[in-house]
């Protein structure tokens, strides 16, 4: 169906604007009609061609954020739902997620409930959203879940962007000891080569030299194959881990590896404990909440074990003890999952052990890196230092053989 934009006037004189999805301006006077909003102005809107950089469209955190909260403070003031999408729509900057929210204005328009409008657009708004907003009609507390959902959101991003720098650091330093090792072959050793050439003594190098010049002049013969193969190795990676078997794998790995692994694992447990309290507290089926949870684990060895507990719970068992057989989770959370089961405060058990793991994940990350920078700067002196002695060492060798003379 066209879109069409239209200018109207409020009851209370207010000149509104927005953009409606009809078969015809007459429809679109009609639904303007109903909202008490007498139309000045309809016209198609024109078919735009936009041409966008990767990225551009794309609703950020701090968008939805806003957005959640401005919703649950215009809701908590007796604002009709819809007058509320229209206001908000008119107001955002960002263009898709303007559209988005004109399309979800005219879904609840049609008579489609708030959740379901949000569910059509699933890469913006994520199944929790989707629930925890369906929860807050039925229970008809929308307003307070905007507002948690904000809080939840907020939360998760600054998890999200400490355990993402932790690891970004050490790539970085890696990805810059390559290219400083290619720069070293391709420019600076055949200097050197061509040095020793000059002075006579190519033939009578000593074993590390050598060493090092042949590696450069087979980086410089073979430099697309060498380049070739560490961007399949890249492509064969990215495919692994795209698969389910090697996501799984690589999964199961991470959480095993000395450094890399405690951090994964407190992450998991924040998230997960988060997530499952925000929406226990929001009136979330347990069933509902652990599954929906599970496919927003990003781990599926974490994933896998939730849907065990899961299951254990649908067949009449309590929380704690499927959680302590799948042997993922700290011994300390399952002991307070079943202190909350107990007590029947089972959201604000969660949320403590959240808040609990989130400083233990601020506190992880900050001895990963401070370990790791170091480690990186040894690594990186070390490549550099060993390279650069290669070369020295026939200098010194015929400094000796002069001072001999």
């Amino acid at each position: 169906m066209p879109v069409y934009i239209w200018e109207g006037r409020s009851r209370t004189g207010e000149i509104r604007r927005g953009e409606i999805t009809a078969k015809s301006s007459a429809e679109v006077t009609d639904r303007l009609r109903q909202q008490q909003v007498t139309a000045l102005k309809v016209k198609k809107k024109g078919t735009q061609v936009q041409f966008k950089l990767p990225g551009s469209g794309r609703v950020t955190t701090r968008s939805l954020v806003l957005f959640t909260r401005q919703l649950a403070t215009m809701i908590d003031a007796g604002l009709p739902l819809v007058q509320c999408l229209d206001i908000l729509a008119n107001q955002e900057p960002n263009k898709s997620f303007q559209k988005i929210l004109y399309e979800i204005k005219t879904s609840v328009e049609s008579g489609s409930t708030f959740a379901d409008a949000l569910a059509k657009h699933p890469k913006v708004f994520d199944s929790l959203f989707v629930n925890l907003v369906s929860a807050g009609e039925v229970g008809g507390i929308l307003d307070t879940i905007m507002n948690r959902l904000a809080a939840y959101i907020e939360k998760a991003e600054k998890l999200r962007r400490k355990v993402k720098g932790a690891f970004t650091y050490p790539v970085t330093i890696l990805c810059m000891a390559i290219l400083l090792v290619i720069v070293m072959l391709w420019k600076i050793i055949p200097t050197f080569q061509n040095m020793f050439k000059d002075m006579g003594t190519e033939s009578r190098l000593p074993g590390p030299t050598q060493f090092v010049i042949n590696l450069s002049e087979g980086f410089q013969q073979n430099w697309y194959f060498i380049i070739g193969g560490l961007i399949g190795l890249i492509l064969l990676v990215v495919y692994t881990l795209r698969s389910e078997t090697g996501r799984r794998h690589y999964d199961s790995l991470i959480l095993k590896t000395p450094l890399f692994g405690n951090l994964v694992r407190k992450n998991a447990v924040a998230k997960f404990t988060r997530t499952l309290g925000t929406m226990v507290s929001s009136g979330v089926p347990i069933l509902d909440g652990l599954e929906i949870v599970s496919r927003a684990a990003g781990n599926k060895t974490i994933e896998k074990g939730i849907l065990y507990v899961r299951d254990r719970i649908s067949e009449g068992r309590n929380m704690a003890e499927p959680m302590a057989e799948t042997k993922i989770f700290p011994s300390m959370v399952v002991q307070m999952i079943g202190v909350g089961e107990s007590t029947g405060a089972m959201d604000t058990m969660l949320n403590k052990i959240a808040d609990f793991y989130e400083e233990e994940v601020d506190i992880a990350v900050e001895s990963l890196v401070s370990m790791l920078e170091p480690l990186m700067m040894v690594f990186i002196g070390g490549i550099v230092g060993l390279l650069l002695i290669s070369m020295y060492l026939p200098v010194f060798t015929i400094a000796d053989s002069i001072q001999a003379t």
